[in-house]
């Protein structure tokens, strides 16, 4: 690896095209970088400096020999950078996996605040389904979840708090079949029509479904999003969260039916492993934890499903 004065050394030459203008840059005798610059050339036993024309020029090896140093000075001070975030406390990395159901949106003030920390945390932010969302914690793929339903399951040193609860209504276009069918809905009423599901993305697990009917015809589709847009077209029928759909029921792109056997509300949890004690996590934990944040976590932001 090249020292500092060694890559310096390079990087005036090939912007001067001059020993003497590069020694003028670095403040240094002609005769001295003249001298450094042979001495580099007997050290990697190459040609780096093209002396036959009137601009001196770095030779390919000198230019290979330049960048590789450079990218090489480049990683060294980022690691350098990340050796004292981490012995500051901080992670290299948070990873944070929201259930689908949630709205992305309503993290993005919350990464802005976590900007302003400066930590140097490299964040990512995925999307799971249904159990998948749990699984992702238990496999590694996850510090902290958010919005994960049903009951955490046995993950060692699992720790967890409830966000609030997800109502949720049961819609159809207003061209389906059960739009204009009496009230309530019975169970033989709807298991003739297809149900519109989100996949469960559990890898290991028996993935889950919600608001099927044994031997009802399916459609699964890949987001929340593409429920919504698939029911909305008249696709199939199903539960969605009344949050994200309400402007639809207000005029009149979904209706919504009273069903015999409603669906209950779902908690929403917060969990994170507590063999994770990392700053950036405690920090986000905490964001959480917020009320106000719950609040709009549980709530999200009203969608039209256009």
């Amino acid at each position: 690896m090249l020292s500092a004065d060694e890559l310096a050394l390079l990087e005036a030459i090939e912007r001067s095209g001059s020993l003497s203008r590069a020694a003028a840059q670095l403040g240094k005798a002609p005769s001295t970088v003249s001298h450094a610059a042979r001495q580099l050339e007997a050290r990697f036993d190459a040609l780096l400096f093209d002396r036959r024309r009137y601009r001196l020029q770095l030779t390919p090896a000198g230019q290979l020999l330049a960048q590789g140093a450079a990218q090489m000075s480049q990683e060294a001070a980022r690691l350098t950078r990340r050796v004292k975030q981490v012995a500051g406390g901080w992670e290299d990395r948070l990873w944070i996996v929201t259930d689908e159901l949630l709205e992305i949106d309503t993290l993005l003030p919350v990464v802005q605040a976590f900007d302003a920390l400066q930590s140097g945390v490299s964040l990512r932010i995925t999307h799971e389904v249904l159990g998948g969302t749990w699984e992702a914690l238990r496999d590694g793929r996850a510090d902290i979840v958010v919005g994960a339903t049903n009951e955490p399951p046995a993950i060692p040193r699992l720790r967890w708090t409830e966000l609030g609860a997800l109502d949720w209504v049961f819609a159809v276009s207003p061209r389906h079949a059960l739009a204009t069918a009496p009230e309530p809905l019975q169970r033989e009423a709807v298991v003739a029509h297809r149900s519109v599901v989100v996949a469960d993305t559990a890898r290991h697990a028996g993935a889950r479904g919600y608001g099927t009917q044994g031997g009802q015809p399916v459609l699964a589709v890949p987001s929340m999003l593409a429920k919504v847009r698939a029911q909305r077209a008249g696709l199939g029928v199903g539960w969605l969260p009344r949050h994200r759909v309400s402007g639809l029921l207000q005029r009149g792109e979904l209706v919504e039916k009273r069903m015999a056997d409603p669906r209950e509300p779902n908690t929403l949890y917060l969990a994170w492993r507590g063999d994770h004690d990392g700053r950036a996590l405690a920090w986000w934990v905490e964001q959480f934890q917020q009320p106000r944040l719950a609040r709009r976590l549980v709530d999200g932001l009203v969608m039209d499903g256009g």
